[in-house]
Formats: C-alpha cells, sequence, structure tokens
C-alpha cells in the first residue's frame, strides 16, 4: 500500500524495531575497497545502476580518507620516541594520507607526549581540503553550474512551473548527501540551506527570494519567461524506522510528528511573509519531505493546489518502490504517476505532480544503493559525522554522515544549531578522548570589492565565539578550529586562513 497516515502508526514510522549498533567517527565500519556486487536482476525496474555505482565509488574514496586517520596516527604513536621520528612519521603520513604532519607538533616529541589529539584535528582538516579540492576540480558528482545534468533539470524545474528550487534539510550529517543521493538531483541546480530540525529562518529566506525575483526581471536568471512560474520551497524533516524514539531528530526529540509539524510551521510563515510584503500574486509554492535515515526512503505529504499540506497523510517511496518493483518502466511510471495524482486532496498542478513523481522515481535507485550496499539499512542507525561545518558554504559536502552543519552569520544567533552539533560530537569524539574539528567557512562574492577581507572577518569573529563559547573543550585540546573562505563565483575550493593549529596560535597556549 503507498500511502501513510500518520494518526494509525501512533505518530512513528512503521519498520524494524531492533536497535543497530552505534559507531564513533574512529569506530565505524569501513567501506570494503572492494565494491560490493550489483545484483542487477534484484533492482527497480527504473534505478539508474550506472549512477549507483558512480555514487558508491565517490563516497568509498571520500571516507576512506577520513577511516585512515586513525590507523595510522596509532602506528605514528608507537615509535614517536625513535631517533629518526620525524622523518619516518612524514613518509608514512605522506604515503598512507597524501599530505605531510605539522613540523611543529612532531619535533616536540622527544621532550612531552605527542598531541595526538591536534593531530587527528589536523588529518580531518586536510582530508577535507582534499575533498574539496577533487570536488571542484574533477566535478565527480557531475552536478556542476553548466553542465548537461544540471541544463536538463533546470528545463525540466521550469516546465513543472518552478524556477528556482530552494530545499532546508535538517542540519544532521544523516541528511547531508540529501540532495545528489537520497533526491538524485544537480547540486548546482538546488539551492540548499541546513538548519536545526530545518527550521530555517523565515527573514533570510524571504531575503534570498526577493534576490532571485529581482535577478529573473532584470538579468532572466534564473529563466523568465512570458509563462508564470512560481519559487519552490522544500523542507526535509527526518526519521528513524529502526530506532524511532532515539535516533530521529535531536532538535525535535525524536518526535517525528513535531518535526513534519514545526517543519510546515515555517513554510506557512515563509509563504504568508511573501504574501503581505508583495500581495498574493507573489506566492511560492511548498512542500513537505520526510526523509527516514536508516534507508534512505522519503515520504512526501503531497499538497493541494494552493500548497495546503495534511500532516497526517503521505505517500511513502517504499511503499511504491515495492508496488511497482515487477511491472515495467513504462507501467511503473504510469502508476507512480497514479499515486501522486491521487493523494493530492484536490489534485494538485501537473507540474507539481511531474516534480513528486521525478522525486520518487529517484530516490527508488537510493533506496536499491541501501539495499544493495547496506543490506537495506545502514548499520551506522545514529551520528557518525567526521566534523562540524559552521557559517555559510559547504557547497561541496553531499556525503551523509560527513559534516553536520550549522548554518550562521553570528554564533549567538545560530547557537541553538551549533550547540546541538557539539552535543552530538561530545558522544562521538570526545567521549572517546578525541577533539571535535570544526570548519568555518564564509563563502563570498568576488565580483564584490572587500568581500573576501570580510569574509575572513567573519571567520575569526565566529572563531572567537567559539572559543568563549566552548572554553573547557579549547583548553583541554578537545575543539579545534579550521578557518576558510570561498569565491563562490569560480568553480575551486576554499582557501584556509587560519587554525587553532597555526604555530603562532599553539605558542600562545
Amino acid at each position: 500500500m503507498a500511502y501513510r497516515n500518520l494518526a494509525k502508526t501512533n505518530n512513528r514510522f512503521m519498520g524494524p524495531t531492533a536497535p543497530r549498533k552505534r559507531f564513533s567517527s574512529s569506530q565505524e565500519p569501513q567501506l570494503s575497497a572492494e565494491s560490493p556486487s550489483f545484483d542487477t536482476d534484484s533492482l527497480h525496474p527504473l534505478t539508474n545502476e550506472v549512477a549507483n555505482k558512480h555514487l558508491h565509488g565517490y563516497e568509498r574514496g571520500v571516507k576512506e580518507k577520513f577511516e585512515r586517520i586513525t590507523p595510522l596516527l596509532k602506528r605514528i604513536s608507537e615509535y614517536q620516541h625513535e631517533r629518526d621520528f620525524v622523518d619516518r612519521a612524514q613518509k608514512l603520513s605522506s604515503s598512507e594520507l597524501g599530505y605531510p604532519l605539522p613540523e611543529h607538533f612532531l619535533k616536540k616529541a622527544w621532550i612531552r607526549p605527542l598531541d595526538m589529539r591536534a593531530l587527528f584535528a589536523w588529518c580531518v582538516f586536510q582530508s577535507h581540503q582534499q575533498v574539496s579540492d577533487q570536488f571542484f576540480d574533477l566535478d565527480p558528482l557531475q552536478g556542476s553550474e553548466g553542465s548537461f545534468e544540471s541544463k536538463n533539470f533546470e528545463t525540466f524545474l521550469e516546465k513543472c512551473g518552478f524556477h528556482l528550487l530552494d530545499i532546508t534539510p535538517c542540519s544532521d550529517g544523516r541528511l547531508a548527501h540529501t540532495i545528489s543521493y537520497v533526491l538524485r538531483l544537480p547540486f548546482s541546480a538546488v539551492r540548499r540551506r541546513s538548519h536545526a530540525g530545518a527550521l530555517f529562518d523565515v527573514e533570510q529566506t524571504v531575503n534570498r527570494w526577493i534576490k532571485t525575483e529581482h535577478r529573473r526581471y532584470r538579468e532572466g536568471k534564473p529563466n523568465f519567461s512570458t509563462e508564470p512560474t512560481r519559487y519552490l520551497k522544500i523542507v526535509t524533516y527526518h526519521f528513524s524506522s529502526v530506532d524511532p524514539l532515539h535516533q530521529g531528530c535531536a532538535a525535535h526529540g525524536s518526535d517525528d510528528a513535531m518535526a513534519a509539524s514545526e517543519g510546515y510551521k515555517r513554510l506557512l510563515h515563509f509563504r504568508e511573509a511573501i504574501e503581505n510584503s508583495f500581495c498574493c500574486g507573489a506566492s511560492v509554492d511548498l512542500l513537505l519531505i520526510g526523509l527516514d535515515t536508516d534507508t534512505d526512503a522519503i515520504r512526501v505529504h503531497v499538497p493541494s493546489s494552493n500548497s495546503e499540506i495534511a500532516l497526517d497523510k503521505w505517500i511513502s517511496a517504499l511503499d511504491i518502490y515495492q508496488e511497482t518493483q515487477s511491472l515495467s518502466k513504462e507501467k511503473a511510471m504510469k502508476r507512480i504517476s497514479e499515486i501522486v495524482e491521487g493523494a493530492s486532496p484536490d489534485r494538485a498542478e501537473e507540474g507539481m505532480i511531474a516534480f513528486i513523481t521525478r522525486l520518487i522515481v529517484n530516490n527508488f535507485s537510493q533506496i536499491d544503493y541501501v539495499r544493495q550496499l547496506h543490506g537495506g539499512q545502514y548499520l551506522d542507525a545514529g551520528h557518525a559525522e567526521r566534523f562540524i561545518g559552521v557559517g555559510i558554504g559547504f557547497k561541496e559536502v553531499h556525503l551523509r554522515n560527513l559534516t553536520y552543519f550549522a548554518h550562521l552569520d553570528t554564533v549567538e544567533e545560530g547557537s541553538p544549531d551549533l550547540d546541538v552539533g557539539v552535543k552530538i560530537f561530545k558522544g562521538l569524539n570526545v567521549s572517546n578522548d578525541l577533539p571535535i574539528p570544526v570548519v568555518i567557512r564564509f563563502d563570498y562574492s568576488g565580483n564584490v570589492p572587500g568581500a573576501r577581507e570580510r569574509a575572513i572577518a567573519d571567520c575569526k569573529r565566529v572563531d572567537d565565539a567559539i572559543a568563549i563559547r566552548y572554553r573547557d573543550l579549547i583548553d583541554n585540546g578537545l575543539l579545534h578550529t579550521l578557518l576558510t573562505v570561498r569565491d563562490r563565483d569560480q568553480r575551486k575550493s576554499a582557501e584556509v586562513v587560519g587554525s587553532s593549529l597555526d604555530p603562532s596560535v599553539q605558542e600562545e597556549h
């Protein structure tokens, strides 16, 4: 059955209830260097097998960079008192990780024990920079601006009646892959801003809407035509089918009914703000999506023609997958469209039906991805992020449980998001005597005079605020920061402009 009713499931997504083992960032099972076989006979007819293999190769390559860190540091710690320690450590690090270790830490090994916490944070930061360089240099997800995939999707989006797609997932690292993996959308064609509990800032979103509409009329970007199109805003909340009472959204106390309700409230506030300020003719379209972080299957609350959403009703991609798995491609597509259309309270517009149908079909590939690589459910039902990303940016992060996002301009206004992230990492890292790596990022426009300098100042301001807020962690070497800025007008990775691991900073301590 493709339909779900929240009231009939005691406010929980029904599914396996046996809890899975949780892993810290240093304990998580490694992705094998040998790719598991993809059994094509068990795939849904609409699954993109080629894309699955490509995405698995990318995920495996990125996560292995982080998984090599702890084993390497354990080896290095075993011979820190040997005469040729520095040379051996550097050769081993360059060979295993692809970058050298900071010598100002290594050269002190004969005087005092190695600062393994600092070396761990350094390696996480360096691995992140490697991933960032690869992302912008090679476009491994094939979704950069101007790519075939991006242009094709933008054309489809406009045919559906939308000129821009703005998605807010929760900042939980288990949703970091929402765009490129779960929904299989080209990242450059989607505006993504993550917030704890998916509770986006209404005022900032209104300002982005204003900038979008201004560019449409002045520059024709996104495409402006005589046909009316609308701004589509989506909230993606999350829940757990394996352990619903403990592994749901931390910002909502693992209550998925509350997560859906609060996300919908933000959508309504956004629409009301636009209509009150610019009249009803400036209305936006709204969509609410739930994501099961254990299976990556989505559920969609199909809206009415005027974007009204029933919180207690949705269509389940996993149910639809099972219902259509034995059909041909053509019959499966037809059936999916019928289910989407039938789920709308008063028959949503054709464009919205087509858009949701595509999301469901795209999600089939991810459902098979999890089935074939993880047995249908992720082993890491809980958090297993490698670092916290703070500020504005991180266009290059599209992998599950790689980064916890804390989107903010100031620590004061973004403290709820950041506090949730620190709490998560106290369980992941601090409990294992490892530090919390925090990458601070502020993107800027290189076309604007002085923008880079202001972005650097923003990084330092946030870094200072973090130092005050989490002084105990920092004094004990349990939180380190990397300051980065990036020109969003260029296809290149971020520039490092400071770090708590710099020699000058270490001398101060």
